[in-house]
Order: C-alpha cells, then structure tokens, then sequence
C-alpha cells in the first residue's frame, strides 16, 4: 500500500470515530428528548385538565357554564390516558358527572368527584416522578457510552498522532543517517525498510546505489588502470585506423593510423567535439555522417554497425603515399551498468579497415578476365568464318555426320562467344566503367530488336512472342544497346525454361514516371529460397531436374546495367505460375 493510501485510510479512520461519537451523541439526546415529550405530553396535560376540572366543581352553584366547561375538559381527559389506573379513575369521573347533571347540587356526588380528581392528580404526579427517575438514569447511560467511546476513541486517535508522525519521520531519519553513512565513506552502510510502499522503494535505490559506491571502493584501482594501458597500447599498434568517441560524439581516441589518414595530430582533435571537427576535415565529415542525427534528407544513409569502402590517400608510414581502399565499420558501443538490466549507449568505434591489396588482386582479376575474354574473342570470330566457309557448297559438299560435327561446333563457338560477352561485361560492370550513351528511346523499339533476336530460338523450341504495348508510350532516357541486351537476356532465360509448344508474355506500360518492361513465362519458376538471389553474382538457379545452367552473370550484368540507367529491376514474387522479371526506366 502506497503512502498516500494509507494516510487516506487513516484520515477515513479518524473521520468514523468523530461519526461513532456525534451518533451516539445523537441517540441519547433523541432519548432524552422523547423522555421528556412524554412527561410533558401524558401527565402534565393530564394535571392540567384535573385542575380544570376542579375550578369547574368550585363555581357549580354560581356559574350556568361550569358543567359545559367541566365536560368539555372532561372530554378531553378521556382522549389523554396514559397511565395504569387513570382508565378507571376517567370512567367513575364520567358516571359521577352523569349523575350530577340530574342531581347539580348533590353535594356528595361532588364530593366524590373532588375525591376521583385528587385520585387523577395522584396517578399522574407519580408517573411524572417515576418518568424523570427513568430520564435521569437515561442521562447517565449516555454519560457513560459517550464517556467510555469518548475515551476509547481519544486513546485511539492519541495513539495515532504519536505513531502516525514516526512511520514518516523514522524512515527519513532512518535515510538522513544513512546518507551520512555513505558521505563519510561508510559503503557498506544499508537501509533495512520491511514496507512495500515509496519508503521501501526508497531503501532498495538506496541500497544499489550504495553497492555500486562499495564496488567501485573495492576495486582495484591499479589493475584497472593497468588493463586501460594495456588496451591503449593495442589500439595504438593496430594496422587499422581506429577512432573512439562517446556517447556526445566527442573524441576519446585516434590511433595513429586514423591520425595519418584524417592528416591531424590526437593532440589536436582529442576531447573536441567531432562536428566541429568535420567542419575543417572532409575525411571526418565523411566517417561520422552515418552516426549523427539523420536530416530529412538522410533518409537513405546506413547507420551504426554497417560498412562502407571509403578510397582514401593514404601517405603511409614510410612517407611513399599512393591511393588507397579502406572498409569502413562503424560500431555502438552499449554498456550495462551495475544493478541495472537495461543497457545504455556508452559511444561509438569508427574502424578503417586497409583493403588496398585485396582491391588490387579484384582489380587484376577483372582486368585479367577482360583480357582473355577480350583475346578468345578473335579466334572465336574465326572459327565462326571457317564454319561458315565450310557450310559454302562452293568449297565442297559435306555428308549428314561433317554436318553434324559442323553444328556442334558452331552451337560450342557461340556458347563461348555469349560467355566471352559476358565477362567482358561483368569487367566493365567491376571496373566502374560502364560506358553509357543515353538517349531518347522507343520502347517499341527495343522490344521489337529483342524479339528479332531470339525469334530463331524461340521457333526451334516451338515457343510463340506474345506482345502487349500500351499505345502512346512515351519514349524512354536509356542506352538503347545496353537496354535490349537486358531484355533479349530475360527473354532468352523465359525461352530457355518454358516448355516446348508455349508462349512467353512481353508487356510495356507507363507506371509512374517510368516505362515497365515485363517478360512472362510459364515454365517451372524460381523457389521461394532463392528469389532473393536471382540478381547475385554467378548464382545459378536450379531448374527441374535440380540442375542449374548458363554462368550466372546474365541478371547481375542487368541489375547493374539498369541502375546505371537510373532504372529499377526486379522479379514479381506474386507469380507462382512460371517466373515474371520486369526492369522499368524512366520517361525522356
């Protein structure tokens, strides 16, 4: 129960005591008063219509209406008996009376009603004496009730102010002793409240926090000290660039190689405010863009534990500079303090990672790929030449088995010849040399060229064109070389996988800004598990038979040949019927 709880049950407590006793008050003043109602109702009315009475016996002689006032007061006797005897006493009146009327000045009938009255008075004055007797011992009941709650009800609330002060003041004493305890030093000092409201939730802080003050006191200071230089000297001596920075974005560390690379001293950087550092460093700017505050216009950048490949000039330690490759990762650095579950940012680690010679072994191999690709170029031009000299009757005529040979041969030359295309592209794509000429193109066009150029293989496998464009297209801004090569690409991968005697779907629509090219086929489709890699490099998925074919270049060489058309690419996973790719670039 909460504190303010139990200071509104206490003051409820105190508010049915004050209620207990004005009740009871209450009843025995309502006893009292009915008490006196009754003397005041049924014997002193009485008393006074037996004087009355006895006025009117007086003046009998003398007054004509002392009869009519007789009875009439007589009447009213009748309807006022109260007491045991005054019905019989009321009754000989009544005869009396009826009487005198015959006989008015029979004195002994008068006589007999004088004695009838005093017998009357009597009756009452003796009930009169009996009621007060009962009213005073009511009085003293209620002295006593009210005396005996009244004191019961003053220990109580007597009780209560001496303790009801304590259970608030005792605790802030209590902790008042302890904070004390904890500024001389004392640590282990601990508050020991059994409650379950503010006031133990008031020990329990108290105590953790002293806890960690005694943990912090019993630590040793030398071996922490001692393990900080330790790890000093390994960030010092690392190969990569390394930079520290707190949760404030200041600057705790920079290891040499980060000094090298940012062209500063640590001296001059450490404990500043890494903003205000970037303001005069470009290379800063860029390493902590990902960690600062996003912009509105920021939507887009990586955040903390990502990575990036920065190129950086790099003056090296033996004063030789040259370009180089770094990988940059930037890591929160997230701490749980003692006593508590919830961890808490502590500040941020920016790495550089050197890539150079990794870069340059990616570089040699492309450039090596470029040129064989480049060089079996021409020996596959002239055995395409000489199997087509050879299919000339001019030279000579071949029988059905040379035919054959001469076939295969041309279908290996122009596998190699597709395959050699493809690393040439591939190189272009890793060497960031995609070479573009963008223009205003027909989309008509470019589906017209590709249908062209796989119409042959479409009819070998008995697979139809079904083409679908929107009237009034407008033209797209694209490389219309690079743009049909996209899409003869999906179109030779739907002709490669449907099955014989079908048809694959090619649409084009405007969406958005943006013109949709779409091809559809009907065949087996692509597995849910490798959707998201259909666009990878020289990753293969698997057809019917689990077998996968082509070099897996094919959808890489697309993906980044549209983007670089500012263009999207993709693969419609609502389509379990076959398989939909689609590319879309935008409007001139």
């Amino acid at each position: 129960m909460t504190i303010k709880a139990k200071i509104s049950s206490a003051l409820a407590f105190m508010f049915v005591i004050i209620l207990a006793l004005g009740g009871l008050g209450a009843y025995y003043l309502n006893q009292l008063s009915n008490d006196s109602q009754a003397i005041l109702k049924d014997n002193y009315i009485s008393l006074e219509y037996a004087s009355n009475m006895q006025k009117a016996l007086s003046v009998i002689g003398t007054d004509p209406d002392a009869l009519n006032d007789f009875d009439t007061t007589l009447k009213k006797q009748e309807n006022n008996v109260t007491e045991v005897g005054e019905q019989e006493a009321t009754s000989t009146l009544r005869r009396e009376f009826n009487r005198l009327r015959t006989t008015p000045n029979d004195l002994a009938t008068i006589g007999r009603m004088r004695q009838v009255l005093f017998q009357l008075d009597d009756l009452n004055r003796q009930a009169i004496v009996r009621k007060n007797e009962t009213a005073k011992q009511t009085a003293k009941d209620a002295l006593v009730w009210v005396a005996a709650v009244g004191t019961l009800c003053f220990l109580i609330v007597f009780s209560f102010i001496i303790n009801f002060p304590g259970y608030v003041a005792n605790p802030l004493r209590e902790l008042t002793r302890g904070i004390k305890q904890v500024t001389s030093r004392n640590f282990e000092e601990r508050l020991h409240f059994s409650s379950s409201d503010e006031f133990g939730e008031l020990a329990r802080s108290f105590n953790s926090m002293a806890q960690k003050l005694d943990e912090y006191e019993h630590s040793n200071l030398a071996r922490v000290l001692y393990e900080k230089r330790r790890i000093d000297t390994l960030i010092q001596i690392m190969s990569e660039g390394i930079i520290g920075l707190d949760e404030n974005r200041r600057i705790l560390f920079a290891n040499p190689v980060a000094c090298r690379l940012l062209g500063v001293k640590e001296s001059d950087i450490k404990a500043k405010y890494a903003p205000d550092v970037a303001t005069s460093n470009d290379l800063m700017r860029t390493l902590i863009q990902d960690i600062m505050p996003q912009m509105p216009d920021q939507s887009d950048k990586v955040g903390p534990d990502k990575s990036s490949i920065l190129k950086i000039y790099d003056t090296g330690a033996d004063g030789r500079g040259k370009e180089s490759y770094f990988n940059k990762r930037i890591h929160t650095v997230d701490v749980t303090r003692t006593g508590e579950d919830q961890s808490q940012l502590a500040g941020y680690v920016i790495v550089l990672e050197n890539i150079t010679s990794y870069k340059e072994l990616d570089l040699a191999k492309t450039n090596f790929i470029a040129t064989v690709s480049h060089e079996l170029k021409t020996p596959l031009s002239s055995i395409k030449m000489s199997l087509k000299l050879l299919e000339d009757t001019r030279i000579g005529q071949l029988n059905d088995e040379q035919k054959q040979l001469i076939t295969n041969v041309r279908d290996d030359a122009d596998r190699l010849l597709n395959l050699t295309g493809e690393l040439l592209n591939m190189a272009q794509v890793e060497s960031g040399q995609i070479q573009l000429n963008l223009k205003p193109v027909a989309p008509a066009d470019i589906i017209h060229y590709a249908t062209n150029a796989l119409r042959v293989q479409g009819e070998q496998k008995h697979v139809s064109f079904d083409t679908n464009v929107s009237t009034n297209l407008p033209h797209v801004k694209a490389d219309p070389d690079k743009a049909s090569w996209v899409l003869v690409n999906f179109l030779s991968n739907a002709v490669r996988h449907s099955p014989e005697e079908n048809h694959v779907e090619i649409s084009a629509q405007q969406l958005n800004g943006f013109v949709e090219f779409r091809v559809r086929d009907h065949g087996a489709g692509i597995r849910p598990e490798h959707q998201d890699r259909v666009f990878d490099r020289y990753f293969k998925a698997p057809g019917r038979n689990g077998q996968s074919s082509g070099t897996g270049l094919g959808l890489a060489i697309s993906s980044e040949f549209i983007q670089s058309m500012n263009g999207q690419i993709g693969l419609d996973t609502n389509v379990t019927d076959g398989a939909a790719f689609y590319f879309r670039l935008p409007v001139a």
